[in-house]
């Protein structure tokens, strides 16, 4: 799998992107933007694993 490691989709005025101050911001939502990709990656696949997991065992009957 490939990674894009550009800042932003939209590209900005070099007057913009000479402010140390914006291109921090715009590095930071890409990051938190990957961050949150990772990691809703990861919880889909443990949810994958836990529906497998329980299917596994047989339904457990109340009562008797």
């Amino acid at each position: 799998m490939t990674q894009n490691h550009i800042a932003t989709v939209n590209p900005l005025p070099s007057s913009i992107l000479h402010n140390s101050t914006e291109v921090r911001r715009q590095y930071t939502r890409a990051a938190a933007k990957q961050a949150m990709q990772f990691v809703s990656r990861k919880v889909r696949v443990l949810n994958r694993k836990a529906v497998a997991a329980t299917q596994d065992f047989p339904q457990v009957q109340g009562g008797h």
